[in-house]
């Protein structure tokens, strides 16, 4: 199959190479498009060289967040308008997903959408609408967990259309090679911030600040490598050398993937925004300390592998404490992890030699004889049994 997959950010660079490999190395003929979301380069270029992943083509969009969405959705229909593949590969949340999603459906190719069914119930998050949007783009829906295709159920999407495959960034995990340290071999707190929630309004930010003082002090050492959206706010504030200067704090520039897990293995817990942490830190036995009220990944919540704090330092730091505790340390080391076990892509990859799975993935225009799909006929009987 010509399968086209579309890349916009960091964490989704990590999570779609293994696959992208494991789909040409099944055969598939793969497109791969860098639609420019992320355009530093230790954010986006240094990664794909990394992983060894160089696109096909790459995009460049404005600076403005509103012409970014207009732009990137006019070279998606470009795209399809000059390649016309047998179906594209979307991954997560991002503008990416359902931009390029709404183009491919235009000249009705197939969505399949990886990482799908993901929940925070949060309304006011941008990457919540973006998931939520792919229930009806999507023509193929690829869960990363039981609880994910649970939620696709409940919105109306047909069972047959959702194969469980797990979290691929578990499959980068794995490639990796970074192994899970030894309790006793774990010092210190990473530290990542770079939600628009956390940093982008100067009292979130100030309380930010705060925070990452009172882990320095208390529970030091605090790796936090500084996202260009946090380091830009933070010079904004003229707050950037006051971080840089705080004791028990390393402030570094954004870690290489293969450092960061290193990074992330050796601490005794990570305090985070970050979804993927939650992951990599779920399947390496770090509890995760989430700067969130909310979290589309509620297994680790459910198992006490991580907590919800949001920006509240007390809460923060009663947690990290709890956390650092030999004891929880044991107990969190010792949960297996429920997103994943590395193998995500040769699902995907079993997904396309799949015929029913096949037979769904390209839209279709339904015969006026089908009358109205079983599933809706079933809830309006319902509804006027009632």
């Amino acid at each position: 199959m010509r399968v086209t997959v579309p890349i916009g950010t960091r964490p989704e660079i990590v999570k779609l190479t293994g696959t992208i490999a494991a789909l040409r190395a099944a055969g598939h003929d793969v497109r791969c498009v860098a639609t420019g979301q992320h355009t530093d380069a230790k954010l986006a270029g240094d990664i794909f060289a990394e992983l060894g992943c160089q696109p096909d083509v790459v995009w460049r969009l404005p600076s403005s967040e509103g012409e970014r969405v207009g732009s990137l959705l006019a070279q998606a229909f470009d795209e399809f308008s000059n390649h016309r593949p047998d179906a594209v590969l979307v991954l997560g949340d991002t503008y990416t997903a359902p931009l390029v999603a709404i183009a491919a459906r235009r000249f009705g190719i197939g969505v399949l959408h990886l990482e799908a069914g993901l929940r925070s119930f949060n309304e006011r998050s941008v990457e919540e609408v973006n998931r939520s949007m792919m229930v009806g783009l999507a023509t193929v829906h690829l869960a990363p967990t039981e609880l994910a295709a649970a939620f696709l159920r409940d919105e109306g999407v047909d069972d047959a259309r959702i194969r469980v495959v797990g979290n691929p960034v578990i499959d980068a995990l794995v490639a990796s090679g970074v192994k899970r340290a030894d309790v006793d071999q774990r010092a210190g707190v990473l530290l990542t911030a770079h939600r628009a929630t956390n940093v982008d309004d100067p009292t979130r930010l100030a309380e930010l600040v705060t925070l990452v003082r009172l882990l320095g002090e208390r529970f030091g050492p605090v790796t936090f490598p500084l996202h260009p959206r946090t380091r830009a706010k933070l010079i904004a504030a003229g707050r950037l050398a006051e971080v840089s200067a705080l004791p028990g704090v390393r402030l570094v520039d954004p870690l290489p993937y293969g450092e960061l897990l290193t990074t992330l293995a050796r601490s005794q817990v990570v305090v985070t925004d970050s979804g993927g942490l939650q992951e990599e830190a779920s399947w390496l036995g770090i509890p995760a300390v989430v700067l969130r009220s909310t979290t589309p990944r509620w297994e680790g919540v459910v198992d006490g592998a991580a907590v919800l704090c949001g920006l509240d330092a007390d809460l923060v730091l009663t947690h990290v404490e709890r956390f650092s505790d030999p004891i929880e340390q044991e107990r969190t080391a010792a949960l297996p992890c429920p997103y994943g076990d590395g193998r995500t892509a040769s699902r995907v990859v079993e997904c396309l030699a799949d015929p029913a799975l096949l037979a769904l993935l390209s839209p279709r225009e339904p015969s006026v004889s089908d009358g109205l799909p079983a599933r809706v006929a079933v809830r309006l009987l319902d509804g006027v049994g009632a």
